[in-house]
C-alpha cells in the first residue's frame, strides 16, 4: 500500500510512524518512511532548525517539490510506504496548502490517513517544539482543515480511501497503522460503549477496555475513546461551577509509551481556555465519530449493566451509543450489540441490530466461525 498521512503540526507523527515501521519488520514486513519535512531541511540546507514555515511561500513550495520529486523517483518499486507530511499549514503566511495536486497524484497513494490526537497534547507539542503563540482554539481549527483537506485531497486521486486515525491516547495505534498499510483487507470496526457516565465506575470501565482490547486483537478498529477531550471539558465544566475558572487542570501527557515516568510533570491547560472551546469539542465529537463509523465495515457495541437507584441495575445505554447505532444502521453497516443487562433491550435495539450477543466470547465466537478473523489466521497479526 502506498499512504499519505497527514497531520496538524504538534503530532509528532515521526516518532509514531517510526515506531509503525519498526512494529512492521517485526510481522516481516517492510515500511518505507519518508518525512517529507526531514527531506526538505536536507535540501535547503542553509534553514535553521525549527524555523522553515518561516520561509516565503515560493521557496517553501520550492523545497517540498524536490523532497517530493525524490520520493516518488525513488519508490516506483517500494511495495509499502508512507509520505509523512501536511495537507495545510496555518503559520504566519496564513492558512495555505502543503501539498502539489500534480506530485500527489503523480505518486498515486491507495489511502490517505490523517492522524489527530487529544488537543492539549498537540498544543503541549507546538509550544514545546516552535516559536508560536497558539491558543487551544487554534489547534482545534487546524485540526478541523487538516481532516477536511485531507478528505478532499482523497476524493480527487481516484481509487484512494480516506481514514481518520487517533495517535492513541493510553495504547499507541500502531497496529491500527500498521495493518492499514499492510493489511488492509481485514475488517474495520468502530467499537461502541458509553463513556463519560461511567468514568466513576472503575468495574464498568475494566470491562469496556476488555471489550475494546478483545476487538483490536482481531480488527483494525477506529476507537473513539482514543480522543477523549470531553473528559477534559466535563473536568473544567466542574472547576467552573466552584467558580475556579482561572485555575489549572492537570493533564496526563502520555498518549503514546505507557504510563508517565516518575517525576514526569503534568500538562497544566488553564479552565477558561477549556471552556472556550467546549462548542468545538463537543462538534467534532459527533463529526469525527460519524466518519469512523463511515470508514468501518461494521460497528459493535458494548451495552453493560450498571447500578441504579434502589438496587435496580439498568442498561448503561447512552444516548450517543442509541445514536451511533441508529447512524449505522441508516448507512447499512453491519451492527452487532452485546447486550450485558437482565431487562431485554427494546425495538430501537433490536429491530436496527445484525445480532444481539449476550457476552463478548459469543460474539468473538461468532465472528470467528463467520470467518471474519480470516487476516490474523493468516498473518499473525
Amino acid at each position: 500500500m502506498r499512504a499519505i498521512v497527514t497531520g496538524q503540526i504538534g503530532m509528532d507523527k515521526k516518532q509514531y510512524l517510526k515506531a509503525v515501521a519498526d512494529f512492521a519488520g517485526q510481522q516481516g514486513e517492510d515500511i518505507q518512511i519518508y518525512n517529507i519535512g526531514d527531506m526538505m531541511y536536507a535540501e535547503g540546507k542553509d534553514v535553521r532548525p525549527g524555523r522553515i514555515l518561516d520561509l516565503p511561500i515560493s521557496r517553501l513550495n520550492s523545497l517540498r517539490r524536490a523532497a517530493f520529486k525524490d520520493v516518488i523517483s525513488e519508490s516506483t518499486s517500494t511495495k509499502n510506504l508512507i509520505v509523512n507530511t501536511h495537507a495545510t499549514f496555518r503559520w504566519r503566511h496564513g492558512l495555505f496548502a502543503a501539498f502539489d495536486f500534480d506530485q500527489v497524484a503523480a505518486l498515486n497513494p491507495d489511502v490517505f490517513i490523517c492522524l489527530v490526537d487529544n488537543i492539549e497534547v498537540v498544543h503541549h507539542r507546538l509550544h514545546r517544539d516552535f516559536d508560536i503563540d497558539a491558543t487551544l482554539k487554534d489547534c482545534m481549527v487546524w485540526r478541523e482543515e487538516e481532516i477536511l483537506a485531507t478528505e478532499l485531497l482523497s476524493q480527487a486521486i481516484p481509487g484512494s480511501k480516506f481514514y481518520i486515525v487517533s495517535r492513541g491516547r493510553h495504547v499507541p495505534t500502531v497496529k491500527t497503522m500498521f495493518r492499514l498499510t499492510c493489511r488492509p483487507q481485514m475488517k474495520k470496526v468502530y467499537p461502541s460503549f458509553p463513556m463519560s457516565h461511567v468514568v466513576d465506575m472503575p468495574e464498568v470501565l475494566a470491562e469496556i477496555d476488555s471489550f475494546r482490547a478483545a476487538l483490536a486483537d482481531h480488527f483494525i478498529t477506529f476507537d473513539p475513546g482514543d480522543v477523549d477531550e470531553k473528559l477534559l471539558l466535563d473536568r473544567a465544566v466542574a472547576k467552573a461551577k466552584e467558580g475556579k475558572v482561572d485555575e489549572w487542570l492537570d493533564v496526563s501527557p502520555h498518549t503514546f509509551g505507557g504510563s508517565r515516568t516518575e517525576g514526569e510533570k503534568p500538562l497544566r491547560v488553564r479552565v477558561r481556555e477549556v471552556l472556550d472551546i467546549a462548542g468545538d469539542i463537543d462538534g467534532q465529537i459527533y463529526m469525527r465519530d460519524f466518519k469512523l463509523i463511515d470508514q468501518s465495515d461494521m460497528i459493535v457495541s458494548l451495552v453493560p449493566e450498571l447500578p441504579g437507584v434502589g438496587g435496580k441495575d439498568i442498561p448503561g445505554l447512552s444516548s450517543g451509543v442509541e445514536r451511533e447505532l441508529q447512524h449505522a444502521w441508516e448507512h447499512t453497516k453491519e451492527v452487532y450489540v452485546v447486550w450485558k443487562p437482565k431487562k431485554n433491550p427494546s425495538p430501537f435495539i433490536t429491530e436496527t441490530a445484525t445480532k444481539i450477543f449476550k457476552s463478548v466470547p459469543e460474539a468473538l465466537a461468532y465472528f470467528e466461525e463467520k470467518g471474519m478473523f480470516g487476516e490474523k489466521n493468516l498473518f499473525g497479526q
